[in-house]
Protein backbone atom coordinates (compact mmCIF):
# COMPACT_ATOMS: atom_id res chain seq x y z
CA UNK A 1 0.00 0.00 0.00
CA UNK A 2 2.79 2.18 0.88
CA UNK A 3 4.13 1.78 -2.40
CA UNK A 4 1.36 2.58 -4.28
CA UNK A 5 1.19 5.32 -2.45
CA UNK A 6 4.66 6.78 -3.49
CA UNK A 7 3.99 5.52 -6.89
CA UNK A 8 0.85 7.79 -7.04
CA UNK A 9 2.49 10.25 -5.49
CA UNK A 10 6.00 10.30 -8.37
CA UNK A 11 3.43 10.20 -10.73
CA UNK A 12 1.66 13.14 -9.80
CA UNK A 13 4.62 15.40 -8.85
CA UNK A 14 6.26 14.16 -12.57
CA UNK A 15 2.61 15.24 -14.35
CA UNK A 16 2.71 18.68 -12.18
CA UNK A 17 5.54 19.79 -13.18
CA UNK A 18 5.29 19.12 -16.75
CA UNK A 19 2.27 21.30 -17.08
CA UNK A 20 4.37 23.71 -14.86
CA UNK A 21 7.50 23.62 -17.37
CA UNK A 22 6.12 23.05 -20.89
CA UNK A 23 8.35 20.06 -20.94
CA UNK A 24 8.22 16.32 -21.19
CA UNK A 25 12.04 16.00 -20.40
CA UNK A 26 12.84 17.77 -17.37
CA UNK A 27 15.82 15.53 -16.06
CA UNK A 28 18.44 13.61 -18.35
CA UNK A 29 16.89 10.63 -16.54
CA UNK A 30 13.22 11.21 -17.84
CA UNK A 31 14.28 10.43 -21.56
CA UNK A 32 18.40 10.22 -21.92
CA UNK A 33 18.41 9.92 -25.91
CA UNK A 34 16.08 12.93 -25.95
CA UNK A 35 17.89 15.00 -23.45
CA UNK A 36 21.40 14.16 -25.12
CA UNK A 37 19.77 15.47 -28.56
CA UNK A 38 18.49 18.71 -26.64
CA UNK A 39 22.06 19.61 -25.33
CA UNK A 40 22.44 19.49 -29.29
CA UNK A 41 19.96 21.39 -30.25
CA UNK A 42 20.77 24.16 -27.49
CA UNK A 43 23.85 24.32 -28.44
CA UNK A 44 22.86 25.10 -32.39
CA UNK A 45 20.68 27.52 -31.15
CA UNK A 46 23.19 29.19 -29.09
CA UNK A 47 25.31 29.34 -32.15
CA UNK A 48 22.58 30.33 -34.54
CA UNK A 49 22.08 33.27 -31.79
CA UNK A 50 25.75 34.62 -32.29
CA UNK A 51 25.55 34.28 -35.96
CA UNK A 52 22.20 36.73 -35.69
CA UNK A 53 24.22 39.12 -33.54
CA UNK A 54 27.00 38.68 -35.64
CA UNK A 55 25.03 39.54 -38.78
CA UNK A 56 23.14 42.43 -37.23
CA UNK A 57 26.41 44.26 -36.03
CA UNK A 58 27.94 43.65 -39.59
CA UNK A 59 25.16 45.54 -40.87
CA UNK A 60 25.83 47.90 -39.45
CA UNK A 61 29.45 48.26 -40.19
CA UNK A 62 28.48 48.15 -43.54
CA UNK A 63 25.98 50.43 -43.85
CA UNK A 64 28.34 52.87 -42.43
CA UNK A 65 30.55 52.45 -44.99
CA UNK A 66 28.34 52.42 -47.97
CA UNK A 67 26.86 55.99 -46.49
CA UNK A 68 30.31 57.03 -45.89
CA UNK A 69 31.40 56.22 -49.68
CA UNK A 70 28.01 57.94 -51.09
CA UNK A 71 29.54 61.00 -49.40
CA UNK A 72 32.51 60.65 -51.01
CA UNK A 73 30.76 60.60 -54.67
CA UNK A 74 29.13 63.51 -53.53
CA UNK A 75 32.72 65.47 -52.84
CA UNK A 76 34.42 63.86 -55.97
CA UNK A 77 31.29 65.38 -58.10
CA UNK A 78 31.97 68.40 -56.39
CA UNK A 79 35.30 68.79 -57.39
CA UNK A 80 34.56 67.95 -60.89
CA UNK A 81 32.68 70.50 -61.19
CA UNK A 82 35.25 73.18 -59.73
CA UNK A 83 37.66 71.79 -61.97
CA UNK A 84 35.48 71.89 -65.14
CA UNK A 85 34.44 75.64 -63.94
CA UNK A 86 38.61 76.52 -62.93
CA UNK A 87 39.33 75.21 -66.29
CA UNK A 88 37.14 77.93 -68.01
CA UNK A 89 40.11 80.58 -69.94
CA UNK A 90 37.92 83.50 -68.75
CA UNK A 91 38.62 83.12 -65.18
CA UNK A 92 41.25 85.17 -63.25
CA UNK A 93 44.07 83.92 -61.49
CA UNK A 94 42.58 85.30 -58.02
CA UNK A 95 39.15 82.80 -59.32
CA UNK A 96 41.26 79.89 -60.01
CA UNK A 97 43.15 80.63 -56.77
CA UNK A 98 39.59 80.12 -54.38
CA UNK A 99 38.62 77.34 -56.68
CA UNK A 100 42.03 75.60 -55.48
CA UNK A 101 41.17 76.30 -51.85
CA UNK A 102 37.74 74.57 -51.77
CA UNK A 103 39.36 71.39 -53.98
CA UNK A 104 41.89 71.44 -50.85
CA UNK A 105 39.30 71.72 -48.52
CA UNK A 106 37.65 68.77 -50.11
CA UNK A 107 40.68 67.22 -49.94
CA UNK A 108 41.19 67.54 -46.41
CA UNK A 109 37.24 65.95 -46.09
CA UNK A 110 37.81 63.30 -47.71
CA UNK A 111 40.60 62.52 -45.33
CA UNK A 112 38.20 63.13 -42.53
CA UNK A 113 35.46 60.27 -44.38
CA UNK A 114 38.32 57.82 -44.66
CA UNK A 115 39.20 57.92 -41.15
CA UNK A 116 35.47 57.10 -40.37
CA UNK A 117 35.34 54.29 -37.49
CA UNK A 118 32.60 52.35 -36.38
CA UNK A 119 32.17 51.42 -32.54
CA UNK A 120 35.90 52.21 -32.23
CA UNK A 121 37.43 50.55 -35.86
CA UNK A 122 38.52 52.60 -38.73
CA UNK A 123 37.07 50.69 -41.53
CA UNK A 124 39.07 51.56 -43.98
CA UNK A 125 41.96 50.72 -42.54
CA UNK A 126 42.72 47.46 -43.61
CA UNK A 127 43.06 44.85 -40.51
CA UNK A 128 45.06 47.73 -38.91
CA UNK A 129 42.05 48.85 -37.06
CA UNK A 130 43.08 50.90 -34.56
CA UNK A 131 45.28 53.09 -36.56
CA UNK A 132 43.19 55.70 -38.23
CA UNK A 133 44.47 54.95 -41.64
CA UNK A 134 44.88 58.82 -43.46
CA UNK A 135 46.62 61.59 -42.41
CA UNK A 136 47.54 64.80 -43.82
CA UNK A 137 51.54 64.69 -45.11
CA UNK A 138 52.43 67.38 -47.67
CA UNK A 139 56.01 65.71 -48.35
CA UNK A 140 53.67 63.05 -49.99
CA UNK A 141 53.21 63.28 -53.40
CA UNK A 142 49.19 62.87 -52.94
CA UNK A 143 49.28 64.93 -50.02
CA UNK A 144 48.02 62.42 -48.00
CA UNK A 145 49.90 59.25 -45.86
CA UNK A 146 47.78 55.93 -45.88
CA UNK A 147 49.00 54.39 -42.45
CA UNK A 148 46.74 50.83 -42.31
CA UNK A 149 47.78 47.79 -44.36
CA UNK A 150 46.29 45.89 -47.33
CA UNK A 151 44.23 43.05 -45.13
CA UNK A 152 41.16 42.33 -45.28
CA UNK A 153 38.85 40.68 -42.41
CA UNK A 154 36.26 38.02 -42.79
CA UNK A 155 33.37 37.05 -39.98
CA UNK A 156 31.67 34.02 -39.83
CA UNK A 157 27.61 34.70 -40.47
CA UNK A 158 26.71 30.97 -40.71
CA UNK A 159 28.03 27.60 -40.28
CA UNK A 160 30.68 27.39 -42.87
CA UNK A 161 30.00 30.58 -44.21
CA UNK A 162 32.19 33.35 -43.63
CA UNK A 163 32.29 36.88 -45.32
CA UNK A 164 34.76 39.39 -46.11
CA UNK A 165 33.29 42.59 -44.36
CA UNK A 166 35.94 45.18 -45.79
CA UNK A 167 38.12 46.74 -48.66
CA UNK A 168 41.67 48.54 -47.34
CA UNK A 169 41.58 52.27 -48.12
CA UNK A 170 44.60 51.92 -50.11
CA UNK A 171 42.82 50.21 -52.68
CA UNK A 172 39.41 52.60 -52.50
CA UNK A 173 41.00 56.31 -52.31
CA UNK A 174 44.88 55.34 -54.25
CA UNK A 175 43.55 52.25 -56.50
CA UNK A 176 45.28 51.48 -59.66
CA UNK A 177 42.07 52.51 -61.48
CA UNK A 178 41.68 55.80 -59.62
CA UNK A 179 43.62 57.91 -57.35
CA UNK A 180 41.27 59.75 -55.36
CA UNK A 181 43.82 61.41 -53.20
CA UNK A 182 46.81 61.94 -55.67
CA UNK A 183 43.72 63.28 -58.94
CA UNK A 184 42.79 65.89 -56.12
CA UNK A 185 46.04 66.85 -55.06
CA UNK A 186 46.83 67.52 -58.37
CA UNK A 187 44.00 69.52 -59.06
CA UNK A 188 45.00 72.00 -56.57
CA UNK A 189 48.28 72.13 -57.78
CA UNK A 190 47.19 72.88 -61.38
CA UNK A 191 44.50 75.40 -60.42
CA UNK A 192 47.17 77.28 -58.17
CA UNK A 193 49.46 77.35 -61.40
CA UNK A 194 46.70 78.43 -63.16
CA UNK A 195 47.43 76.09 -66.21
CA UNK A 196 44.26 75.22 -67.88
CA UNK A 197 45.05 72.62 -69.69
CA UNK A 198 46.72 70.56 -66.29
CA UNK A 199 43.46 71.98 -64.73
CA UNK A 200 41.26 70.08 -67.59
CA UNK A 201 43.89 66.80 -67.24
CA UNK A 202 43.89 66.76 -63.04
CA UNK A 203 39.96 66.78 -63.62
CA UNK A 204 39.62 64.19 -65.97
CA UNK A 205 41.75 61.87 -63.48
CA UNK A 206 39.24 62.96 -61.18
CA UNK A 207 36.35 61.87 -62.59
CA UNK A 208 38.58 58.29 -62.81
CA UNK A 209 38.60 58.35 -59.28
CA UNK A 210 35.16 59.12 -59.07
CA UNK A 211 34.84 55.94 -61.20
CA UNK A 212 36.76 53.72 -59.54
CA UNK A 213 35.14 54.64 -56.18
CA UNK A 214 31.63 54.16 -57.42
CA UNK A 215 33.06 50.59 -58.68
CA UNK A 216 34.41 49.76 -55.28
CA UNK A 217 31.13 50.73 -53.68
CA UNK A 218 29.47 48.02 -55.33
CA UNK A 219 31.08 45.41 -52.82
CA UNK A 220 29.55 47.16 -49.81
CA UNK A 221 26.09 46.89 -51.47
CA UNK A 222 26.51 43.55 -52.57
CA UNK A 223 27.80 42.16 -48.73
CA UNK A 224 24.50 44.33 -47.18
CA UNK A 225 22.38 42.14 -49.66
CA UNK A 226 24.43 39.00 -48.64
CA UNK A 227 23.75 39.75 -45.10
CA UNK A 228 19.81 40.35 -45.34
CA UNK A 229 19.72 37.07 -47.16
CA UNK A 230 21.89 35.59 -44.24
CA UNK A 231 19.50 36.97 -41.60
CA UNK A 232 16.17 35.38 -42.96
CA UNK A 233 18.12 31.89 -43.27
CA UNK A 234 19.17 32.09 -39.82
CA UNK A 235 15.91 33.54 -38.47
CA UNK A 236 14.48 30.57 -40.17
CA UNK A 237 16.59 27.88 -39.21
CA UNK A 238 16.34 29.21 -35.39
CA UNK A 239 12.11 28.47 -36.06
CA UNK A 240 13.34 25.31 -36.99
CA UNK A 241 15.49 24.55 -33.89
CA UNK A 242 13.11 25.72 -31.68
CA UNK A 243 10.43 23.64 -33.42
CA UNK A 244 12.78 20.44 -33.29
CA UNK A 245 13.20 21.12 -29.51
CA UNK A 246 9.91 21.02 -28.67
CA UNK A 247 9.32 17.65 -30.57
CA UNK A 248 12.51 16.49 -28.33
CA UNK A 249 11.36 17.55 -24.89
CA UNK A 250 7.99 19.60 -25.24
CA UNK A 251 4.85 18.52 -23.75
CA UNK A 252 1.75 17.87 -25.20
CA UNK A 253 -0.11 20.68 -22.38
CA UNK A 254 -3.86 19.08 -22.99
CA UNK A 255 -2.34 15.37 -22.63
CA UNK A 256 -0.25 16.92 -19.65
CA UNK A 257 -3.12 18.35 -17.91
CA UNK A 258 -4.92 15.00 -18.31
CA UNK A 259 -2.45 13.14 -17.10
CA UNK A 260 -2.14 15.25 -13.79
CA UNK A 261 -5.56 15.08 -13.35
CA UNK A 262 -5.38 11.34 -13.48
CA UNK A 263 -2.63 11.29 -11.37
CA UNK A 264 -4.01 13.61 -9.11
CA UNK A 265 -7.40 10.61 -8.70
CA UNK A 266 -4.70 7.94 -8.09
CA UNK A 267 -2.98 8.86 -5.61
CA UNK A 268 -6.12 10.40 -3.70
CA UNK A 269 -7.41 7.16 -4.11
CA UNK A 270 -4.51 5.62 -2.63
CA UNK A 271 -4.49 8.04 0.62
CA UNK A 272 -8.23 7.06 1.20
CA UNK A 273 -7.54 3.03 0.49
CA UNK A 274 -4.62 3.84 3.29
CA UNK A 275 -6.82 5.67 4.99
CA UNK A 276 -9.37 2.38 5.86
CA UNK A 277 -6.14 0.34 6.27
CA UNK A 278 -4.42 1.74 9.27
CA UNK A 279 -7.05 1.79 11.16
CA UNK A 280 -8.33 -1.78 11.04
CA UNK A 281 -4.62 -3.12 10.99
CA UNK A 282 -3.79 -1.01 14.52
CA UNK A 283 -7.46 -2.40 15.61
CA UNK A 284 -6.36 -6.42 14.48
CA UNK A 285 -2.96 -5.99 16.73
CA UNK A 286 -5.10 -4.18 19.89
CA UNK A 287 -7.13 -7.47 19.80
Amino acid sequence: MLYNLSQSQSQENTALQQVATGLRVNMPSDDPAAAAADVQNQAAQSQTDQYLQNTSSLEGLLQTADSTLSSVVTSLNQAVSLGVEGANGTLSAADQQSIAQQVQGIRDGMVQLANVSYQGSYIFAGTANNTAPYSLNPAQPSGVQYNGNTGTNTVGIASGRNIQVNVPGSQIFQGAGGDVMGSLQQLITALQSGNTANIGTATNQVTAALNHVSQQRVFYGNAVNELNSNQTFLQQEKVNLQTQQNSLVGVDMATAASNLNLAQTAHQAALAALAKVIPESLLDYLK
